[in-house]
């Protein structure tokens, strides 16, 4: 086995993860959070460690690696913030948030401030566009922001101020919640609401209207819904094909 870095604790909670899953490396993208949460990135020794742990070829790690952003192989701050830039959030105001930060803490994107707080990059889709502009911090999601509510949230950031996402728990730093994603719980998972009001709009229309989940295959009947409501489904389905026919008929009698 190769020398690395990684102490024997460390090691053991790697072999920990891959003995989680019926095939270990099925353990192989938590075992590099882990390596994250120790080294602050992914290492070489952390590719190797997980090579040997998983019998696979440290170029088979390497390529894993490099191929999801979430795997930095740079040193990363105390806190990774990430502004979307993608359409929504760039038309909402997203792309003058980002360069509003680059100019206040004096970084590119991917680059970690002097004093090793921020690491500030662009993201892709956060899926969160019902709360467009968005940013993350360490993953967790901060809703509706501006130029100058971004300013003020690295400047708390920096300073050791507590901040809470806006649908989730307190902010901890990025190496903590590294080894939350490698399955390590820190408590914190119940902290804050999972989801806000845009996000319910649609089920709420759904439920005040009676819409419900395709009938399944087992039952027949839609998912959560009452007996009756295949009577309204199918009278609903008659309307609509009544209506299609009708509509098909005066175009039919319009074109002659």
């Amino acid at each position: 086995m190769t020398a690395t870095s990684l102490d024997a604790s460390v090691l053991d909670e790697l072999r920990e993860i891959a003995a989680r899953y019926p095939e270990p490396r099925s353990g192989l993208l938590p075992m590099l959070h882990l390596v994250q949460s120790v080294e602050g990135r992914v290492t070489p020794e952390g590719i190797q460690a997980c090579a040997d742990i998983l019998d696979m070829s440290a170029a088979e790690v390497s390529g894993v690696a490099t191929f999801y952003t979430m795997y930095k192989r740079k040193p990363v701050g105390d806190y990774l913030v990430g502004v979307c830039t993608n359409t929504l959030c760039a038309v909402m105001g997203g792309d003058a948030i980002f360069e509003r930060l680059k100019d206040h803490l004096d970084v590119g994107n991917d680059e970690t401030t002097a004093d090793g707080k921020v690491t500030l990059e662009h993201v892709e889709c956060n899926a969160a566009c019902d709360y467009a502009p968005v940013m993350m911090v360490n993953w967790e999601f901060m809703d509706n922001m501006t130029p100058a509510s971004a300013v003020q949230l690295v400047d708390d950031l920096r300073e050791g101020k507590e901040v809470t996402s806006t649908r989730g728990p307190r902010i901890c730093t990025w190496r903590e919640a590294e080894r939350v994603l490698a399955g390590f719980p820190d408590g914190r998972v119940d902290e804050g609401p999972a989801a806000g009001a845009p996000s319910l709009v649609g089920l709420g229309i759904a439920r005040e209207r009676g819409w419900t989940a395709p009938a399944t295959e087992a039952s027949g009947r839609a998912v959560g819904a009452p007996a009756e409501s295949d009577d309204r489904v199918a009278e609903q389905a008659a309307v609509e094909e009544s209506t299609t026919a009708d509509e098909t008929a005066a175009e039919k009698d319009e074109a002659k």
